[in-house]
């Protein structure tokens, strides 16, 4: 038995009985109470749940406007039932016509059963609309919460889901992960100042967990979860019932001042280790908003708007799937993301770190006047991928070394102009810098929700701290092409058009075996109908070797920490990169292509090549061109220098001094002013996160700082 609100319907004289019986079949009764008069009941649908060993429901709540029902079950599995008034409206009928017996006038519990369940084979037994079978693991759903028109739900597997409705099917959106050790979450408070709830029990403790804080308001020495309890808390007081051995026992605490005063609240718990801008909000009457991404040690990254204006930093949205540090992060944008809507700003994330592992979410940010940060942020989770997990998939394991298991991505690349023209779902590529000396390529298939590795090299022998991947197109064709960087200080320049042409040929192969989902993708039917061909597309690398590379250039005399690449108006490649000895290094490159064929012919020329030694006094961990002509670099000993790129030589222009210590990561952009002139604004991160903004010409410059956190 459980309770549920009903909607339209005075809660306080008003409610839904859900009852679970024999066979996996559950009734949908409601119950009205007036002052001294017997409960009325009316039997509103039947509905018919899915088969498990422990067959019956835990938690139900109603979705009004859609007129649904989303019920949780013992199995962990989460199901959605029509629920319109008609089935309701079709027994009060027959029983009027049979002499009106669901009205109880007596106050006998022996005729309330028979009354209310007499006719009940009149109304048809509804089958689920939608399964998310064992979502919440084998140890059941606690709760379900409608919040905003999205829906919630907890479970004894220490992970809280957002979800939302999607042409009548129940599509996950992201999980989130509230604490380390609380293991078992049993319901959610969405309070009226913005702050969500957590309840659940750590251990012997009834907690109270605040998401806004990341701290635990309550903690309650109450036996554990396995006894019936009762959570109720107002702006004046907070009571918490419960039984133990026996004894009702209660728990009552009033409210206090608050002594302690937040003079600037932190993003991360950590040091922030990346930063990237994903774009600007436009509100009607605000300022414009800019978007950014961090990522922390952590192990969690933030979607976060930062105001020039306000000088203040408001997280929007926490992503918490990773074991391990967040180290890199990286955006794909443009034709074909369009995700949610023409509305608003909308791009793919992906998020790598610790464990080898990758994270893809995407982002639909959105202008909402009516929140405190101006802006809205709904995070969809699209994929995963564990290099642990791709090694038990191989064949003949035994035979292999099995991957080190502190492998680290040090950074990552989406692989531009890879928008598929030939398959009906866009494929994206991505590119990995790895710790264990590879430079690995990964292909995602968002309609499959697959991440998979496509293609791989060692040719570093060492740890690879940077990969940068840019696009040369000419009149015949284009070609794709990856920068490699390493501890060593060599940067490798690769042709990875091959290995793209490859997995994409299989995946156009597989495609007659492979029916996506179209624009509702979720867990509620099976996403593909795998077999042997698409299996091996979907588990197995479809080109495992890069090759050698074109070009390899020895930049640096030890570890290449900053790297990027920007294509001049004459169609050549500015290679500049940053390293721990404090130097600046920058080469340009053409590329050149054979006779014949253009797969076969193509090759690098490094036309120019000029180095300044000593640029900083620290590791030069941030770099970006602006300009041919203009180089912006950024040190862990708080300087930003903007640099003169002449024949030959780089000219420092400016210096200014920042405020963030151990910076970790810079980025870059430009924004056009009214009269035409060029804005470059930064943001870096570290011990903190600062953004700046300035001019710049190639006979002078100035950076001015704008916001920080």
């Amino acid at each position: 038995l459980s309770w549920a609100p009903r909607p339209g319907l005075p809660p306080d004289t008003a409610a839904a009985l859900l009852a679970s019986g024999p066979d996996g079949e559950m009734l949908w009764l409601d119950v009205t109470h007036r002052p001294g008069q017997a409960p009325w009941v009316q039997l509103m649908g039947r509905y018919l749940l899915p088969p498990c060993k422990q067959r019956w429901h835990t938690c139900a709540a109603f979705l009004p406007q859609e007129g649904l029902l989303v019920c949780g079950d013992r199995r962990g599995s989460l199901l959605l039932f029509p629920c319109s008034s008609s089935s309701g409206w079709a027994a009060e009928s027959t029983s009027i016509v049979n002499g009106g017996t669901d009205t109880v006038v007596e106050d006998s519990s022996n005729e309330l059963e028979p009354s209310c369940l007499l006719h009940k084979g009149v109304l048809p037994l509804e089958s689920p609309l939608s399964v998310l079978f064992g979502l919440h693991g084998k140890t059941g759903v606690t709760s379900v919460t409608i919040h905003r028109g999205y829906i919630y739900s907890t479970g004894r597997d220490g992970v809280y889901r957002q979800l939302r409705l999607r042409d009548q099917q129940l599509e996950v959106l992201q999980k989130h992960r509230p604490c380390k050790g609380l293991q078992w979450i049993e319901e959610l408070h969405f309070t009226s100042d913005g702050d969500l709830l957590v309840l659940g029990f750590h251990g012997d403790n009834f907690v109270v967990w605040s998401s806004r804080t990341g701290e635990n308001v309550h903690c309650i020495p109450c036996g554990g979860g396995h006894r019936s309890w009762s959570y109720c808390s107002s702006p004046l007081a907070e009571v918490f019932a419960f039984i133990k051995s026996g004894d009702v026992m209660l728990y009552h605490r009033e409210a206090e001042p608050c002594e302690q005063q937040v003079l600037l609240a932190s993003l991360h718990g950590r040091e922030i280790t990346c930063v990237r801008r994903l774009g600007a909000v436009e509100v009607p009457g605000r300022a414009t908003f800019n978007v950014f991404v961090t990522g922390s040690e952590d192990t969690t990254a933030c979607v976060l708007v930062l105001s020039e204006n306000s000088r203040a930093a408001v997280p929007l949205a926490r992503l918490s799937d990773h074991i391990s540090s967040v180290r890199t992060l990286a955006f794909a944008m443009g034709p074909g993301d369009e995700g949610f809507g023409d509305e608003g700003l909308s791009a793919l994330l992906f998020s790598a770190g610790g464990r080898a592992q990758i994270e893809c979410y995407r982002l639909l940010c959105t202008g909402d006047t009516a929140s405190e940060s101006a802006v809205a942020c709904q995070v969809t989770h699209v994929a995963s991928h564990r290099l642990d997990k791709h090694w038990e998939q191989k064949k003949n394991r035994h035979k292999l070394v099995k991957m080190d298991p502190e492998t680290r991505y040090m950074s990552l690349s989406v692989v531009p102009g890879t928008s598929s023209k030939q398959l009906p779902t866009p494929w994206k590529f991505l590119a990995a810098a790895c710790s264990d000396g590879s430079v690995r390529i990964f292909g995602l298939l968002e309609a499959a929700q697959k991440l998979v590795l496509v293609a791989e090299s060692f040719h570093h022998q060492r740890c690879v701290l940077k990969v940068e991947a840019f696009l040369h197109t000419w009149a015949g064709g284009e070609r794709h092409l990856l920068c490699s960087a390493a501890t060593d200080g060599s940067i490798a320049f690769w042709d990875i058009t091959g290995p793209i042409m490859d997995a994409t040929d299989v995946l156009h192969q597989a495609e007659a075996e492979m029916q996506p989902l179209g624009e509702c993708c979720c867990l509620a039917a099976p996403l593909l109908p795998l077999t042997k061909v698409s299996i091996a597309l979907l588990t197995e690398p479809v080109h495992p070797a890069l090759g050698a590379p074109l070009v390899t250039v020895m930049a640096h005399s030890c570890g290449v920490n900053s790297l990027h690449i920007r294509e001049t108006p004459e169609g050549q490649h500015l290679v500049a990169s940053g390293s721990d000895d404090g130097s600046i290094h920058v080469c340009l490159l053409e590329v050149a292509l054979g006779r014949g064929e253009a797969v076969a012919g193509t090759c690098l020329q490094v036309l120019e090549r000029v180095s300044r030694p000593c640029a900083h006094a620290a590791h030069v961990t941030g770099i970006w061109v602006l300009r041919p002509d203009l180089l912006l670099s950024a040190s862990v000993d708080q300087r930003l220098t903007l640099w003169n790129r002449c024949p030959g030589e780089l000219v420092p222009l400016s210096t200014t001094f920042f405020h963030v210590p151990d910076l970790a990561e810079l980025d870059c952009w430009e924004v056009a002013e009214a009269r035409g002139e060029l804005r470059y604004y930064c943001v870096l991160c570290g011990q903190g996160l600062e953004m700046l903004c300035g001019t710049a010409s190639s006979t002078r410059g100035s950076l001015v700082t704008g916001a920080g956190v």
